[in-house]
């Protein structure tokens, strides 16, 4: 495991004109890629949303579960993401693309009563997926080669509630569950031979995560809104187990054959997810605009593995953004009668490698498009793009710029709930 964490790098900035590489590089360090918190209307605001109270009937807030006072129709929500990643080094020059698309969040959420609502959705957590290659020539035109692929992903469920206590007043909770496998894989093989020394690690995760929220909201007697909110989530009470093979095999048509197990071994590790604490401060006027600014602080952890403990550093992360409607009973004008979006962030990483932070950020924009709404629906087409950079390219390392495009619908009717509002 140690190998993978530590060469895979060094081999990014030392041997790029030889790799392939997968949808993030990054990908081969702990859990992989992590996708989550990928709801598009709060990656539409930069990330925004322990302070955001939805104003509409149709929209359910997932990241901080007690800010739902609003929610009156049942809502089904899907999104798939589109993401442009654009790697590059000042290592020989190197330059890549590569694109991805994936089902990034499912939900839908009810209200349970006019003061109690309820959230489920699924989407991926975090994705291994890297390919890279290294080749050393050792004369007498025989050559060494080295693979080094990340396979896997880890997914969640999650349910939320949301209860207010009193008005402007609400608390949440939100429990998760995350579920999956991933496998860092080394061969090491040579061009006069055909026989290959792999050595793999394989994690298996199943972990439930638990979430507290809260949020008190004052209007003023000009409808203007003054809004505080904060979350923190525990730390989990699940299992990653993982098993490190070494061994040799031969491949035919893409099978492994003749498996010779030189050594097998075993670990378990229950820091998985992390503790993250956020908070908020937002300010706006009903049904017009909101605007927003939160921090985001997440402790750091360690995982371990069979050969090598992975450790996460502390991370935080400050957002800003909000929304504005142009005016909603505009009805010749549909244009101003689109929510429109906009943020951004900056990303002290996690992730400490060569003696650099991997930090991030970025600027994002987006949309709600209404549907023809009617007395008890409210449908609408929502979209977002994200564009920003993570990492650098300093200290041998691989710099990512990125473009990631969301979609989504969000079909809301009275569905289930008609005899609470007749």
């Amino acid at each position: 495991m140690n190998k993978i964490f530590v060469f895979a790098f060094i081999a990014l900035g030392t041997s790029l004109g030889a790799q392939s590489i997968g949808n993030s590089p990054y990908a081969s360090f702990g859990l992989g890629d992590v996708k989550y918190d990928n709801d598009l209307n709060i990656s539409a605001m930069g990330g925004i949303s322990s302070a955001y109270i939805p104003d509409f009937s149709n929209t359910f807030n997932f990241a901080n579960p007690a800010a739902n006072f609003n929610l009156e129709l049942t809502s089904l929500r899907g999104q798939v993401s589109n993401e442009n990643n654009f790697y590059k080094s000042n290592q020989t020059g190197y330059d890549k693309t590569k694109h991805s698309n994936y089902l990034s969040n499912i939900s839908i959420a009810l209200p349970l009563s006019s003061k109690v609502k309820f959230g489920l959705s699924y989407q991926p957590y975090s994705t291994k997926s890297y390919n890279i290659m290294t080749q050393k020539n050792l004369g007498e035109e025989n050559q060494q080669f080295n693979l080094f692929r990340g396979e896997g992903s880890i997914n969640m469920v999650e349910g939320a509630l949301s209860y207010q206590v009193a008005q402007g007043f609400g608390l949440g909770f939100k429990t998760k569950f995350h579920f999956g496998k991933i496998s860092d894989i080394e061969e090491s093989f040579f061009s006069n031979s055909e026989l290959i020394n792999g050595f793999e690690t394989s994690s298996k995760i199943k972990s439930f995560n638990f979430t507290f929220g809260s949020v008190y909201q004052y209007k003023t007697p000009s409808d203007n809104k003054l809004t505080l909110g904060a979350t923190y989530q525990f730390g989990n009470s699940g299992t990653m187990e993982s098993t490190y093979t070494n061994s040799t095999y031969f491949y035919t048509k893409n099978v492994r054959r003749d498996i010779n197990i030189i050594e097998k071994k075993n670990s378990e590790s229950k820091n998985i997810i992390p503790q993250v604490f956020t908070a908020g401060l937002g300010y706006g006027k009903d049904n017009r605009w909101f605007t927003s600014a939160q921090v985001e602080y997440t402790k750091g952890r360690k995982l371990n593995y069979v050969l090598q403990n992975f450790e996460y550093q502390d991370a935080y992360k400050i957002s800003a953004g909000g929304w504005f409607l142009p005016n909603s009973n505009d009805f010749r004008n549909y244009f101003s009668r689109v929510t429109y979006k906009y943020g951004g962030f900056y990303e002290k990483g996690d992730l400490n490698i060569n003696g650099k932070n991997i930090d991030s950020y970025g600027l994002s924009l987006g949309a709600n498009f209404p549907l023809k709404p009617t007395s008890n629906s409210f449908n609408s087409i929502d979209v977002s793009v994200e564009l920003g950079k993570r990492g650098t390219t300093q200290n041998n390392l691989v710099q990512q710029g990125f473009i990631n495009l969301k979609v989504g619908f969000n079909f809301a009717d009275r569905w289930f709930i008609k005899n609470l509002y007749n």
